[in-house]
């Protein structure tokens, strides 16, 4: 079997709020023998979109005549053989995901079995999901949350549909309801302290003692801001503490570990197993939380997670895309020993986004089932992939 040609699409999707861009990012690697494998590139949201289809772009190009069942040595090619792969970060990666992504999908397809069959077959039969992003409500039609009423509600709504975890960005938003419109940075006032410790209350409050609450930070806060707040959110028994501070420093994250009381999570800009390795040799890390569309795929998510498990560390792998990097996250959560919980993040239920795909894969009362198609068990419609830009490689 060879590589013939590869497609990248840029898609139309939606943001739970549109209030950020939201543009999808796939490719489709065709071979000789008639079959496609689907990849995703992690960059939906930012600004990174069109350097990651350039990324794409470079990267097919490289590996047209190939045998797409070499997943390693294609991986390991990136790696070694175009110098940026060495040493790259979030839109290196994320050219390098996609692609071994569809390689795996590939490879699922040939052989006639899911992916987690090759990749060690499963140690979990249903996956554990927690309700993400919930500052921005919960359901098809997000908005931006102000008061700490509407925080409960939107766990509420989340717990109605079997969801027993959710997850908040309590300081986001501005009491007025404004979106990254204050700074979380250095010292933090007694307000601001207070309007984010009310809206965890809420929640605490509405969901009762066995809601799980995870707190996520977006790196908006430093390492001081970061164990202010951990203090005081203590009390509410949080699951864990997402991205307290800038992703990469794992000396001022170690510091947030020593000096609040909740387990530390981050990864989804995190890059390779070079880049998690200081974090796990600190034990700066209780929850790694990989992409799987931008730190290497599939091939390298799995390296990571076994690393991982080696410190003790759990795992929940980032998804926070399109319909594919839900589907390429399932199979690798149902193989590792080290999964804690799936990441359903709001923009999943967005009709939009849910149409791009064939297939809508959706929790019943906060759990997963694993996708037994062959592959990783999703593709593009035909009618996502006519709507979309397209880059042909061949």
């Amino acid at each position: 079997m060879k590589i013939t040609s590869i497609d990248i699409f840029k898609a139309v999707g939606r943001s739970p709020t549109q209030g950020v861009g939201w543009s999808p990012l796939f490719l489709r690697i065709n071979t000789d023998e008639g079959i496609s494998g689907f990849g995703e590139a992690g960059l939906c949201y930012g600004r990174a979109q069109e350097a990651a289809i350039g990324m794409m772009k470079d990267f097919a190009r490289l590996i047209i005549g190939y045998d797409p069942m070499k997943s390693e040595k294609i991986w390991e090619r990136y790696l070694r053989r175009t110098f940026w792969g060495m040493g790259g970060g979030g839109v290196i990666f994320a050219g390098i995901s996609a692609i071994d992504i569809a390689l795996w999908d590939i490879k699922g397809k040939a052989l006639g079995v899911p992916v987690y069959q090759l990749l060690g077959g499963k140690t979990n039969e249903k996956l554990r999901t927690y309700a993400s992003q919930i500052q921005l409500d919960w359901g098809k039609q997000g908005r931006a949350l102000a008061k700490p009423e509407d925080y409960a509600e939107a766990a509420r709504k989340a717990m109605a549909e079997g969801y027993d975890a959710v997850k908040v960005d309590p300081v986001c938003m501005t009491p007025e309801g404004k979106e990254l419109g204050w700074s979380n940075y250095g010292i933090l006032t007694y307000d601001h302290i207070k309007t984010a410790s009310d809206r965890v209350a809420a929640i605490r409050k509405a969901g009762g003692e066995k809601l799980d609450i995870i707190i996520e930070l977006h790196s908006l806060t430093d390492s001081n801001s970061a164990v202010q707040l951990g203090r005081e959110l203590e009390q509410y028994n949080i699951f864990y503490y997402e991205e307290p501070v800038m992703p990469l420093n794992s000396r001022s994250m170690k510091e947030v570990a020593n000096k609040v009381r909740i387990p530390i999570a981050s990864g989804e800009r995190i890059y390779a197993r070079w880049g998690y390795r200081p974090f796990f040799e600190e034990r700066s890390l209780h929850v790694i939380q990989p992409d799987l569309c931008n730190c290497g795929g599939l091939t390298e998510g799995k390296k990571i997670c076994d690393m991982a498990h080696v410190y003790d560390a759990a795992v929940q792998i980032h998804v926070c895309g399109g319909p594919i990097s839900t589907a390429a996250a399932l199979q690798l959560e149902a193989v590792i020993p080290n999964f804690l919980i799936h990441e359903h993040h709001a923009a999943a239920l967005v009709d939009e986004n849910i149409r791009l795909c064939k297939y809508d894969y959706q929790p019943q009362k906060g759990y997963f089932k694993v996708p037994e198609l062959p592959g990783i068990g999703q593709e593009l419609t035909e009618e996502t992939m006519k709507a979309s830009e397209l880059v042909c490689v061949k």
